[in-house]
């Protein structure tokens, strides 16, 4: 069984920045890529931003310069989410998720990012 923990979600106000972090643990054997998606109220989920195992990075276009993806070279499988200059529209449930090269997607189970104007 693979299992996502996402952590570092929370409250904060327009322009201010937040971290989250995933770390995935279980039986994990060959994996491609990790990132965040993110789901608000009514809409549909979207693709955030991802990192595949040799580092390369690949960022939804509302996020770029914003947002930074990166890895923890110390801990295996775990990643960080780096947010600035956050907006209220990026207010939303952050999941994150594991790619296998062949195999299934691993979801966390979310953490909630809030962006009061």
């Amino acid at each position: 069984q693979v299992q996502l923990v996402e952590s570092g979600g929370g409250l904060v106000q327009s322009g201010g920045s937040l971290r989250v972090s995933c770390a995935a643990s279980g039986s994990i054997f060959n994996p491609y890529a990790m990132g965040w998606y993110r789901q608000a109220p009514g809409n549909q989920r979207e693709k955030v931003a991802h990192i595949t195992s040799t580092g390369s990075t690949n960022y939804a276009d509302s996020v770029k310069g914003r947002f930074t993806i990166s890895r923890d070279n110390n801990v295996k499988n775990t990643i960080y989410l780096q947010m600035n200059s956050l907006k209220p529209e990026d207010t939303a449930v952050y999941y994150c998720y594991l790619e296998e090269a062949v195999g299934p997607l691993y979801w966390g189970q979310g953490t909630q990012v809030t962006v009061s104007s």
